[in-house]
C-alpha cells in the first residue's frame, strides 16, 4: 500500500537540515493557510503539512520515521525482489518492539499498514498519544487564555469491562493465531508480526461477542478538555499534556495529548515576531493639519496616537510595549498611516480643494 512520504509533502530531501525543513514548512503553511488560501482542500492540505512538520521537526520522531522509511514502510515493504516470505536472509520485525507511542499521527499511519496498530501487550500498556491541531483566536494566542477542545478517544467498554465478551460468555483460544496474539506476514526481505485481527492481540476470543463493542473491548467516545494557551503562542507551537491521551491497556497509564496550535488571522492586527502591525486610516485634512487618533490595543484598551501635521501616507508610528507578551518580553505595536481619499465631493468641497491646490501652486 502506498503511503504519504513526509519529505515529499514538504518538498525536501531526506538529508534536509532542520532549518530547511522549517523554511519549507513556513512557506507551505503560508501558501495553504485555510484563512488565506482559496483552494478547496486548503484545510486538509494544511493539516497534512503540519503533520509532516510535527514528525520531521522533532529529532527523535524523525529518527524513528527514517528507520521505518529505510525498511520500505512506504513502498509496501518491497525488499529484495524474489526473496519470498520466510526465505533466507529475511528479517522478522515485531511491531511491539518499535517505540511508536510518541509518534502520534505516524502511529496511526503504521496501524493502517499493519492492520490494527500497536500490538496489545500481555501486561499493562501505556495508552496512545493523541495529536491534534487546535485553532485559536489571534488575541487569545497573543495574550494567553483557555480554549475548549473535543477529542475522540478509546474508552473501556462499560458492558464487558474490556474483555470483549457478552455477559455470561466464556473465553477460548483464538483459532486464527492459536493463542499467540499475533500473525506474521512478509514480502521481499522482511517479515512483520502484527496483532491478530480476530482476537486483537489478546490470544483469546469470547464465545459470544459483546453487543456494545462487538468484541473490541473498547468504544470510541468524545472527551472535552480545556486547553491553556500560553501567551505568545504562534502557529506551529506545540504543547504536551501528560495523561490526557488514550486510556492505558489493562490498567496501564494513559497516554499524552499533543496540541499543535494554528492561530487564526485577525481583522486588524498581523504579527511579526513579538510586534503587532496595524493600519490606521486618516483623511486628507488629518494628514495635512495633524490630528489625534484613538486606537484600540490588543488588550482591548484605547490609546490616543498623535498624527503630526504633514504626515504622508505609509508613515509608521511605534507604540512601545503594546505588542505580544511572551514570558518576560513584550513587543511593540506599529501603526501605519493610510490616507483615505474620498470617492466624491460636494460642489462646495470641490471648490475649496481647488482653491487649496491653486494656493499651493498646483496645476490640474
Amino acid at each position: 500500500m502506498a503511503q504519504k512520504d513526509f519529505y515529499a509533502v514538504l518538498g525536501v530531501t531526506s538529508s534536509a537540515t532542520q532549518d530547511e525543513i522549517k523554511k519549507a514548512y513556513r512557506k507551505l503553511a503560508k501558501q495553504h493557510h485555510p484563512d488565506t488560501s482559496k483552494e478547496a482542500n486548503a484545510a486538509e492540505r494544511f493539516k497534512e503539512i503540519s503533520e509532516a512538520h510535527t514528525v520531521l521537526s522533532d529529532p527523535g520522531k524523525r529518527k524513528q520515521y527514517d528507520q521505518m522509511r529505510r525498511l520500505g514502510a512506504f513502498e509496501g515493504f518491497g525488499g529484495r525482489p524474489g526473496a519470498g516470505f520466510g526465505g533466507r536472509g529475511q528479517t522478522t520485525m515485531n511491531m511491539e518492539d518499535l517505540d511508536l507511542g510518541g509518534l502520534g499521527g505516524l502511529g496511526d499511519l503504521f496501524s493502517s499498514m499493519f492492520g490494527g496498530g500497536r500490538a496489545r501487550q500481555r501486561g499493562p500498556g501505556r495508552g496512545e498519544t493523541i495529536e491534534t491541531i487546535l485553532e485559536v483566536p489571534f488575541r487569545t494566542a497573543a495574550l494567553g487564555g483557555k480554549v475548549p477542545v473535543e477529542l475522540e478517544v478509546s474508552e473501556e467498554c462499560g458492558t464487558c469491562h474490556g474483555t470483549g465478551g457478552a455477559p455470561g460468555s466464556t473465553m477460548k483460544v483464538c483459532p486464527e493465531c492459536n493463542g499467540r496474539g499475533s500473525l506474521s506476514f512478509g514480502q521481499g526481505g522482511f517479515a512483520v508480526n502484527r496483532p491478530c485481527p480476530r482476537c486483537l492481540g489478546k490470544g483469546q476470543i469470547p464465545s459470544a461477542p459483546c453487543p456494545t463493542c462487538n468484541g473490541a473491548g473498547e468504544v470510541r467516545t468524545r472527551k472535552k478538555v480545556l486547553i491553556t494557551v500560553p501567551a505568545g503562542t504562534d502557529t506551529g507551537t506545540k504543547i504536551r499534556l501528560k495523561g490526557q491521551g488514550g486510556r492505558g491497556d489493562k490498567g496501564g497509564p494513559p497516554g499524552d495529548l499533543v496540541i499543535t496550535f494554528h492561530v487564526k488571522a485577525d481583522r486588524f492586527f498581523r504579527r511579526e515576531g513579538l510586534d503587532l502591525h496595524a493600519t490606521i486610516p486618516i483623511n486628507i485634512a488629518q494628514a495635512t493639519l495633524g490630528s489625534r487618533v484613538s486606537v484600540r490595543t490588543i488588550d482591548g484598551k484605547k490609546i490616543t496616537v498623535r498624527i503630526p501635521a504633514g504626515t504622508p501616507g505609509g508613515k509608521r508610528f511605534r507604540v512601545r510595549g503594546q505588542g505580544v507578551q511572551k514570558v518576560s518580553q513584550r513587543g511593540d505595536m506599529i501603526l501605519e498611516v493610510q490616507i483615505a481619499v474620498p470617492e466624491s465631493l460636494t460642489q462646495e468641497q470641490e471648490k475649496m480643494m481647488k482653491e487649496f491646490a491653486e494656493a499651493g501652486g498646483m496645476k490640474y
